[in-house]
């Protein structure tokens, strides 16, 4: 009997003793190469080793944890808004600035919902899709009109100016920082409207010294009266820049308060333009040279428009090196591409108007509509040689307003640089072009 229980225990034991090793050897078979020392060694040294790994993969997931919880932190404290939704729009995370910007009252950390149900906006989901299509950050900037649940409230949050940019995760994923741009915006406005009521206040002093350098110029006899014409000069100087910082704000508050409009043919009002400048540039020999349809009209304010081509023909001519040609090329874009190029249904112009000066620099393009701004100094120097031989000196403003009038007829304006003259390019698309037969 004794000898029976034995012979039974020692069968238990080899059996447990066998599957142990065989569950060891398939455990071993999952090892990467790089652990096995020994292919044919599965002795107890092994283990040690396992062990160290997995306590190194432990030491590495909690570091990792440790690098996600700090910049978890940074995002938290930074100054502008972040959030991360998953593939299907559900929001995963945001900082405590996204959550004031987008008013997520109703959203708790830790909370997983579309982002649709806390924040009603059209154009955050379309950036984020458009991010997540295309894999490349997005940039958008709207009026942002926080949803309330009553009526008070309504009255209380106001509309906030935001800009956007999105950037694609993984796993489709995206992720957005938000820069609240209302206060910027606000301090724009009203130093716009401070530097308009100083400019509304220049007018009258600025008209009554001109009254009276009008009078020295008739007083002072030559060699001295070069000084009382200089003067004459800079005085006209700020009279058009205080007028010219009065109608960009105008066109701004209010881009259609004067336009009136009425048909006007493209063709004979450049050469109305440039009749105006031949003077200037018969002195540098400088020629216009026209290519396009010779009947085109357009439903546009005339003044207005013959504005943006001297603006635009005035700085070409200036740009230009003498015996250059200005080239005005004007195109027809048809909305409906069955049309066949007939004009019996909506098209809009495109007039490219190209030198062969200097051009503009690549870093100045997207601001060269901007006020009072000033790009590369070459391109400046030109300019300041042609104002001090001429005696006209450009207010800073001049292609502000351009771009002011083009939008205010519906179109539109864009820098470049030729890359056959290698001079300025700009081109204009204006809407509603008619032609006669």
């Amino acid at each position: 009997m004794l000898v029976q229980s034995f012979l039974l225990g020692l069968a238990v034991g080899l059996g447990f003793w066998i599957f142990q090793l065989v569950r060891l050897r398939r455990i071993v078979g999952t090892i990467p190469p790089s652990l096995k020392s020994q292919p044919s060694d599965i002795a107890l040294p092994l283990i040690p080793r396992l062990r160290h790994e997995i306590a190194s993969l432990r030491q590495q997931r909690q570091d990792l944890l440790q690098i996600l919880q700090n910049y978890q932190q940074l995002l938290e404290l930074a100054p502008v808004g972040y959030l991360q939704v998953d593939e299907e729009n559900q929001l995963l995370w945001c900082n405590q600035q996204a959550r004031e910007m987008l008013y997520l009252q109703r959203w708790q950390p830790g909370q997983i919902r579309l982002l649709l149900e806390l924040v009603r906006s059209y154009e955050l989901d379309q950036l984020i899709e458009q991010t997540r299509d295309r894999q490349q950050s997005q940039v958008s900037e709207w009026v942002f009109h926080p949803s309330c649940e009553s009526a008070t409230a309504i009255l209380e949050v106001k509309p906030l100016v935001l800009r956007a940019t999105g950037l694609p995760l993984s796993e489709g994923e995206v992720g957005v920082f938000l820069e609240n741009r209302q206060a910027q915006l606000e301090i724009n406005q009203a130093r716009d409207r401070a530097l308009s009521d100083l400019a509304h206040e220049l007018r009258t002093p600025l008209t009554s010294i001109r009254l009276v350098v009008e009078t020295l110029q008739l007083r002072i006899e030559p060699p001295l009266d070069r000084w009382v014409n200089r003067l004459l000069q800079e005085v006209d100087r700020l009279i058009n820049l205080v007028q010219s910082w009065l109608e960009l704000t105008q066109l701004e508050t209010d881009p259609t308060l004067k336009l009136n409009r009425q048909p006007v043919e493209v063709r004979s009002l450049i050469a109305k333009v440039w009749e105006t400048l031949e003077p200037m540039a018969g002195r540098h020999q400088i020629q216009l040279a026209y290519s396009g349809l010779e009947n085109l009209w357009i439903n546009a304010d005339e003044p207005r428009i013959f504005q943006v081509f001297l603006n635009l023909l005035d700085n070409s001519i200036k740009y230009s090196p003498p015996g250059e040609t200005i080239s005005v090329e004007t195109k027809i874009i048809c909305l409906d591409n069955n049309d066949n190029g007939k004009l019996n249904t909506p098209a809009n112009l495109e007039i490219n108007i190209i030198d062969s000066g200097v051009g503009f620099a690549e870093a100045d393009l997207p601001h060269v509509f901007e006020r009072f701004y000033r790009g590369d100094q070459a391109r400046s120097r030109v300019k300041a040689a042609e104002s001090s031989s001429t005696g006209i000196v450009g207010s800073g403003l001049g292609l502000a307003i351009v771009r002011q009038i083009v939008l205010a007829h519906g179109g539109s304006i864009k820098a470049m640089n030729h890359p056959i003259t290698g001079g300025a390019w700009i081109q204009i698309i204006l809407p509603e072009v008619m032609a006669n037969s």
